[in-house]
């Protein structure tokens, strides 16, 4: 049985391990190349990564097993990853595929992956920061014109008040996958 104190020390380990991966996304890819192997054996160990997982996919032309840390969005019950980086690796690996395994903290599952077209995947990306829009605490700590996801929006170059149309925009270089429960 657990201790009493694991709960937390889980927590606050996972809140450091998130916010090392949030200031090295900052900093672009090549900071990536080098943390992604770490973060990976952590999420692939089960750690809890807040809203990271572990998407495994075969490779399109070498049936070989890829794995990459990737931050899973959840809204209204559905479940999507976007391309941070654009037309990387896996990427490529899962439009071709077409199906992935997601591992979450001791969670596991084979999902489809669909690729939505940009307008869709910016109208859900809008969505999704709208409620960030209403927040007048947020704004007067961050500023009036760039708001929580901070890292997120200052990578994509997104703001919350962007128009649809930036929304689409931004979506053409940053893929959105929605991942499905196997029928």
């Amino acid at each position: 049985m657990p201790h009493q104190y694991d709960m937390p020390m889980r927590r606050a380990i996972s809140a450091l391990v998130v916010s090392v991966f949030a200031l090295v996304f900052m900093h672009g890819a090549w900071a990536i190349r080098l943390v992604n192997p770490v973060f990976s054996r952590y999420l692939g160990a089960g750690l809890p990564g807040g809203p990271n997982a572990l998407l495994m996919v075969r490779g399109r032309s070498s049936d070989r097993l890829y794995r990459a840390p990737v931050a899973i969005l959840e809204l209204h019950e559905r479940r999507f990853v976007q391309a941070a980086f654009g037309e990387v690796g896996w990427v490529r690996n899962l439009r071709a595929a077409g199906r992935c395994r997601i591992i979450k903290g001791r969670d596991s599952a084979v999902l489809d992956a669909v690729e939505l077209t940009p307008h869709v995947a910016g109208a859900i990306m809008r969505e999704a920061l709208a409620p960030y829009q209403r927040s007048g605490l947020l704004r007067t700590v961050v500023g009036p014109t760039t708001r929580p996801p901070v890292g997120v929006l200052h990578y994509f170059g997104v703001r919350v008040d962007d128009t649809p149309d930036e929304y689409v925009a931004h979506a053409r270089n940053q893929p959105l996958f929605e991942l499905l429960t196997q029928a």
